[in-house]
This record gives structure tokens, C-alpha cells and sequence, in this order.
């Protein structure tokens, strides 16, 4: 049933969308929730493009596509358009996303087999948040001119080690194998040539354990490297901070503004994301590395403030659990970089499937078990590696589960404000009730933080100089 024309929703239908349907006799629904409909029923669109020119991909949201079986299937070695590109094209025709509807796109359409045998689908109109419910049978006749082929790896066959972390070496080390031309049979630690904890990381190291540890201690250790001891000045002098006067010197820095627990804190994070280079490969319109974890970190501080005082986990270790959530990923990149910008590529083409998928279908292994392994081999706290290591797990109930916790539920409340990648994530009832939070409390947090979102840049920037 289609709706009645002076409905809001119609209204804003793409007019060149409503008039292809009502031109082609197409029955259909409007909806503002996709959510009800089986992943197998929504329709996945993306554009491709190489020399030869643009390709319009169609395949079911329960399917990752795979590019290297697109490029098996086609001859042609396909990746998504650039941003830029897509909204100009779009803009052109008065889309704001790209509509699951062929003959709307002047480019020739692939989709999977599997696609039209569904007796319901649900297609993007063209306007962000609205879609369209069509019968397959129409669906089938919109795809007359396109062709079909199987390049789909089924979601459910791609199962992310979320809960088994004694088995992460022996599924790292055969990760490892299978990117090699030989099998190695040295160490894991000799097979990944991970380099060594840096000097200043482990006497910040040393300091966090210390209980003696002092102001003048802290200093001292800052003041011996520049580089550090300007980060911190300038993050004291940052306006999310708003100190007032002048920040004259590490000293002041540490007991006016910030706090022996997050220079300490901060000065690990920094230390550990010098050891591993930023790749210079990305996926497209993904948020810079450290604007996302300068984000969740901050957030993390937030949501931990907010925690009932008796079950409160140590806020600078879950700062710190946020600055370096996302460390994994430059682990993939260090030890894979072949096969890391075929882990972005697929992320570009797959926007409705989470990281974790896409790394276990490519590699073996996910970003979290590689990184919470570093913390291990690095010998940082069990509280950080098990909140790297159980962050996609909403469920975790294990030791230092506050960690892991608080990282879950940063990452998802930004994510769903669109920071981060993947699609957006379901907040459990039971994750904000494992943690003592309500949810008012949570969405507090977060929009503190989207409050001071220029001076959380500006923070993020200077991460980025320093590295």
C-alpha cells in the first residue's frame, strides 16, 4: 500500500524516485525503521568504480561483499567511489544517499542471485533515514537490465573470536603463516618483529605502579622528553580543559589542570601510539585515528565519573583503555601491510558489516585480539588488555569487566552519533546496568563531550603532530 501523498514521508520521497514508481505501477511502503526487516531482506547498495568506470553493487545486508570474488566474477579490480565523487553525483539527481533502485543510476548494476528470491524487500529511497518496502516480484523487474552473480560471503559463515582469548596466539601465529611464502616455525614474538616497549613508556610504567610515586616523579620523567613535555603544557592550556591563568610548566600543568592520574595516563598513551606509525592507507570517511580515541577517552571519563562510587573502576586506566581502544588497528597495519589496505577497501564497500567481520573474513583474527595480545606481550595491566580484547562484546561478564564495558558503550554512543565506523549498535539495558549507569546518565556524558567537540580536535591534532 503506498502511503497518501499529503503524508510528511511521501513528501520528502526523491521526486525522481516517486516518479519511477508511480511511472512503473510499483506498489510500496515507506519506513523510517529498517530494524524489523531480516538483514536478508535489506538491500545493500554501493558504487564501484575503476578505468573502465562506475559499477552499481546491490546484494543483501546478511552478505559481506568480497571483493576479491568481484574481481574474480567482473576481470576488473573495483573500489568505492570517492566521497567527494559519490555526493556530487547524487546531488545532481537530489539524492542524500544512494538509492537501491537501478534504473535511477546511470551505471551499469551487478547484484547477488540470492537478492530477488526474498518475497519482501527494503531499499534505500534516496532521502537519508526513509525506505522503501517492495514486493520481490517488482524488484525483480527493476533489475531487468542488470546482471547477477555470486560474490556474497554469507555473514553468519564469519564468526570474530569475541569470547575464546587462550585461543588468540595459536589463531594470530596462523594468521601470521597464512601471509607468509613460508611456514614460520619461530616464536610468535620473532614472527611479527613487534618492536620493543619504548624506554619512556616503561618508566611511566613503573611510576603507574608505584604507590610512592610522586608529582615531582611524574615531572621529571615528562620533562626528560620535549616532545611530551609540550603535549602536555598545551593540553592543560587547551580550552577543554579551561584553566585558569596561564600554564607556565609541566608542574603546573600536572597539579592546576590535569592531575597526577591523567598526565600519567596521557603520557602512556602517547608513548605506546609513537611506537606504531599511522598507515598511510585508511577506508574513506573514516574518523582520524586519534580524534576517535581522544573522543572515547573522553567520553570513558565521563561515563566512569557517572558510576556509583563503590563500584567505580580506576578512571585513569579506563581513560587510558579509551585512548588506545582502537590500537589494534595500527597493529593490523604493522603487521600486515600488504593485506591492510584490503581490510580498508572491503570496510568502504561493506558499510553495514563492523570491523570485526570484515578482518576475521580477510585475516583470521580481529584488530581486538592482535592488540589486547600486544598489551600482554608488552606487559601493560590485565584491566587494558582485557578491555581491548572484550570491547565488541556487550555480554562480557569476566575480570576487569568495567573496562571492557565502558569501552563497548563509548564506542556504540558515538558510533550512533556518527563517530567511528560500522553501522550503528544496539545499547543493551543489561551493559548499562552491569555498570550501574542509567541511560540518562550515559547520554549526559556523551553530549558533554559533543559539546566540546572543536577543543577535542584540537586536542586530537596535536596527537597527530606529535607523531
Amino acid at each position: 500500500m503506498n502511503l497518501a501523498p499529503h503524508d510528511e514521508a511521501f513528501a520528502q520521497l526523491p521526486p525522481l524516485v516517486a516518479q519511477m514508481l508511480e511511472k512503473q505501477g510499483i506498489a510500496y511502503q515507506l519506513h523510517r525503521d529498517p530494524e524489523p526487516f531480516p538483514a536478508a531482506q535489506r538491500v545493500q547498495a554501493v558504487l564501484l568504480d575503476d578505468l573502465i568506470g562506475p559499477l552499481l553493487v546491490l546484494f543483501p545486508q546478511d552478505r559481506l561483499l568480497d571483493l576479491a570474488r568481484l574481481a574474480e566474477l567482473t576481470g576488473r579490480d573495483l573500489s568505492a567511489v570517492a566521497p567527494e565523487r559519490l555526493t556530487r553525483m547524487l546531488d545532481t539527481h537530489g539524492f542524500g544517499v544512494l538509492p537501491g533502485l537501478p534504473p535511477l543510476i546511470s551505471a551499469p548494476c551487478l547484484y547477488e542471485e540470492h537478492l530477488p528470491q526474498q518475497t519482501r524487500l527494503l531499499v534505500e529511497s534516496g532521502e537519508p533515514g526513509l525506505w522503501l518496502e517492495l514486493s520481490g516480484a517488482d524488484y525483480r523487474g527493476l533489475l531487468s537490465k542488470a546482471s547477477a552473480g555470486r560474490f556474497g560471503q554469507p555473514l553468519a559463515q564469519i564468526r570474530p573470536n569475541l569470547d575464546r582469548p587462550h585461543d588468540d596466539r595459536a589463531e594470530i601465529t596462523q594468521a601470521v603463516q597464512a601471509f607468509t611464502a613460508r611456514r614460520i616455525q619461530q616464536r610468535l614474538e620473532e614472527t611479527i618483529e613487534i618492536p620493543p616497549l619504548p624506554q619512556s613508556a616503561q618508566r611511566i610504567i613503573k611510576l603507574r605502579v608505584n604507590p610512592d610515586a610522586t608529582v615531582d616523579d611524574i615531572t621529571g620523567v615528562v620533562e626528560t622528553d620535549p616532545a611530551l613535555a609540550a603535549q602536555v603544557v598545551s593540553w592543560a592550556a587547551s580550552p577543554y580543559y579551561a584553566a585558569p591563568g596561564k600554564i607556565r610548566s609541566v608542574e603546573d600543568a600536572i597539579v592546576r589542570v590535569l592531575g597526577f592520574d591523567l598526565v600519567i595516563n596521557l603520557a602512556l598513551g602517547l608513548a605506546l601510539g609513537k611506537t606504531l606509525s599511522l598507515p598511510k592507507d585508511k577506508p574513506q570517511q573514516a574518523t582520524p585515528y586519534w580524534q576517535q580515541a581522544i573522543y572515547t577517552a573522553a567520553v570513558i571519563e565521563g561515563l566512569a565519573r557517572a558510576i556509583p562510587r563503590e563500584r567505580r573502576p580506576e578512571i585513569g586506566l579506563a581513560y587510558l583503555a579509551g585512548l588506545l581502544h582502537n590500537f589494534g588497528y595500527l597493529v593490523l597495519a604493522h603487521v600486515f601491510p600488504p593485506h591492510f589496505s584490503l581490510i580498508c577497501r572491503h570496510l568502504e564497500v561493506n558499510p553495514h558489516v563492523g570491523h570485526s567481520r570484515v578482518e576475521q573474513h580477510l585475516l583470521g583474527i580481529t584488530r581486538e585480539q592482535i592488540g589486547a595480545w600486544l598489551m600482554t606481550y608488552w606487559g601493560m595491566p590485565d584491566e587494558l588488555a582485557n578491555a581491548l580484547r572484550f570491547q565488541q562484546d556487550p555480554n562480557y561478564r569476566g575480570e576487569h569487566a568495567a573496562y571492557a564495558n565502558l569501552v563497548c558503550l563509548a564506542v556504540r554512543l558515538l558510533r550512533n552519533q556518527g563517530i567511528g565506523a560500522g553501522p550503528e549498535a544496539e545499547i543493551p539495558q543489561a551493559l548499562l546496568d552491569n555498570l550501574g549507569l542509567s541511560r540518562e546518565r550515559a547520554d549526559e556524558a556523551l553530549a558533554k563531550v559533543l559539546k566540546a567537540e572543536a577543543a577535542l580536535r584540537e586536542l586530537a591534532a596535536q596527537f597527530n603532530m606529535a607523531h
